[in-house]
């Protein structure tokens, strides 16, 4: 029999590992950072065209390579970072396999400048799909610069998966996020379609978490320090008042290195336990130093997971810690709002007794006493006569005597209801605050009055934006929300359809956006759950790039502002509910894909007592 096993073309398997290392723009931004950060340099900047897919190019000042070394930079498995197998278990540098730049070149048109302080000239590389085209003596300045050009070029497969530019920028910006937090040493600075969106100077942590997030975040902060024998803990978590939907400002960074680990957010989380509302997360920015020789790092291609030697001592340390900072900070209001300053004894009189002030009554005096016509020393003099009180008014009154005065009372009876009226047979009950019971002649309708209200507003919001005919109530004065950096780019790049669901923007200023006009029925209060909520969705709901941003705008302003289960109300917004349900083309099931209601019939009653 023929042998069937054969090794395949490099090309083939340096696509496969570039399958591993780059899934989309922001895994090559990732890998690019943490090369100029290897390379000892001071200021990073970061060029991104079309969400990544047309350029990304990262420069820096760090000390650049030798003609041998950028072209051996690009085979795989090529590394200064290690040379035997134990250097991985005392790791202090970003990359050290040596596939990054070989995945990249593999699927991307690369050129690489780069030259080291010693040298006169630099070196310029241009490589296409791992086939190296050219390389150029140039003049260039110490340091190196990479730009990756049209990623996916030739796997048009792989292309075809990406997002939208909107959902690719946002990772993006994650993973930029991630480097510069764990380096606030270094300048870094990002630029979107020659837009800058970040410019970030060295200095603190505490600093650099404010400068990426926004000078709001200041205040949200609780610092959180402890030295243990097995870890150090330093950085800070967000006071529980600003807690979130979503999950996007929570941070582990393990000896400068970014890390995704569920089981130590959860002892973030039980440090929470009871300071915040269902559905919420906390944020936090901690840095975690442990001996190198403790963890692997070397488990996952992206390196983003860690395997720790002793997972449950850290878990109970980092719990300990997170809570200790919580209560040692006074994260809880000490002022006592029932307590009236007036009632507070001026400090002038500490010293002081009160005096009980004396009151003097003369009991013999009698109002209706013509004897006690003399007014005493306490009181104001009287009318002689009661009858010289009404001296002069038959002049001024229309009514010659009092006989003609007609009163008017109520006519007492038995019910307060009219036996005549017919009255309303009320056919819709709430079932504790959560489900609405409407009765049919088969029986009766279970209703989940979240699911309803949220399909009622999905289907408005989707007419409007898909006819672009936004109704806007104008705001008496204008709405400015101080939010991150991020964010704000996001939001400008979702004006247009914003605007279509009645958002009306007016400014957009570096970390501030103002409103002068919002969508009929939403509240000044409720828009910064509606952007949190939509950050949410965008960065966890979006399917691919033929997804409709009116249904996902549609979809998250219906579910920011939708009833909630456990509100209570009224016999007119059940009946609102039920007739508006069952008039829309969808009344079945949610926007998110959830039954809506359920019948019971009489028939199945009647067998519960049989």
């Amino acid at each position: 029999m023929a042998d069937i096993i054969q090794l395949l073309p490099d090309h083939v398997a340096n696509q496969i590992a570039a399958g591993e290392v780059v899934q989309r723009p922001a895994s090559v931004v990732k890998e690019l950072l943490e090369n100029a950060i290897d390379s000892d340099a001071t200021t990073i900047k970061l060029l991104v065209k079309s969400a990544g897919k047309v350029l990304i190019q990262v420069i820096d000042d760090g000390k650049g390579m030798s003609v041998n070394d950028a072209r051996l930079s690009f085979e795989r498995h090529a590394t200064s970072k290690i040379k035997v197998a134990d250097d991985l278990f005392n790791l202090n540098t970003k990359g050290f396999r040596g596939e990054a730049l070989a995945s990249i070149a593999a699927i991307a048109h690369v050129e690489m400048k780069t030259k080291q302080a010693s040298d006169e000239l630099g070196t310029l590389l241009l490589i296409e799909g791992s086939v190296i085209k050219s390389q150029n003596i140039i003049a260039c300045i110490k340091g190196s610069s990479v730009a990756v050009k049209n990623l996916f070029f030739n796997i048009p497969a792989r292309r075809n998966f990406l997002k939208s530019d909107n959902v690719e920028l946002r990772h993006i910006i994650d993973e930029f996020q991630r480097v510069v937090l764990a380096h606030p040493s270094i300048n870094f600075s990002m630029y979107h379609n020659e837009s800058e969106l970040f410019k970030l100077l060295n200095g603190s942590f505490r600093q650099r978490v404010v400068n990426t997030f926004g000078r709001k975040t200041n205040e949200k902060l609780v610092p959180v320090d402890e030295t243990t024998e097995v870890l150090v803990i330093s950085g800070f978590v967000g006071k529980p008042e600003f807690s979130k939907k979503s999950r996007g400002e929570q941070f582990f960074f393990v000896n400068n290195r970014y890390i995704k680990s569920p089981y130590l957010n959860h002892a973030i989380s039980s440090a929470y336990e009871g300071l915040l509302q269902p559905g919420r997360h906390p944020s936090y920015f901690l840095n975690l130093h442990v001996d190198p020789k403790s963890i692997d790092i070397n488990i996952h291609p992206t390196k983003t997971e860690i395997k720790f030697d002793d997972e449950q001592t850290m878990y109970a340390i980092l719990r300990a810690a997170v809570k200790h900072s919580l209560g040692q900070f006074s994260i809880t209001p000490v002022l006592d709002f029932e307590r009236d300053n007036n009632l507070d004894t001026p400090y002038g009189f500490n010293s002081d007794q009160s005096l009980t002030p004396k009151v003097e009554i003369d009991h013999s005096f009698n109002p209706f006493s013509k004897a006690s016509q003399k007014p005493s020393s306490h009181s104001k003099p009287v009318s002689p006569s009661w009858e010289g009180l009404y001296v002069g008014l038959e002049s001024k009154s229309n009514m010659n005597n009092f006989s003609q005065v007609s009163y008017e009372s109520d006519e007492m009876t038995s019910s307060i209801f009219d036996e005549t009226t017919e009255r309303k047979v009320q056919k819709t009950f709430q079932l504790h605050n959560k489900y609405i019971i409407n009765t049919i002649k088969s029986g009766m309708v279970v209703i989940d009055q979240n699911r309803a209200h949220e399909r009622i507003l999905y289907e408005d919001y989707l007419r409007k934006t898909t006819l672009n005919e936004p109704v806007s109530q104008q705001l008496l004065f204008p709405l400015q929300l101080n939010l991150s950096i991020s964010i704000i780019s996001m939001l400008k790049e979702l004006q247009q359809a914003l605007e279509t669901t009645g958002f009306v923007f007016s400014k957009f200023i570096n970390e501030m956006i103002e409103l002068t006009g919002l969508p009929v029925g939403v509240k000044e209060s409720d828009v910064p759950n509606i952007f949190d909520q939509l950050v949410n969705d965008i960065e966890n709901e979006v399917p691919d790039v033929n997804f409709s941003i009116s249904d996902l705008l549609s979809k998250s302003l219906a579910k920011s502002l939708a009833i909630k289960n456990g509100d209570k109300l009224e016999r007119e917004e059940q009946e609102y509910i039920v007739n508006t349900l069952f008039s829309c083309k969808e009344p079945t099931i949610s926007p998110s894909n959830k039954t809506i209601f359920t019948t019971i019939k009489v028939d199945e009653l009647d067998n519960k007592f049989n």
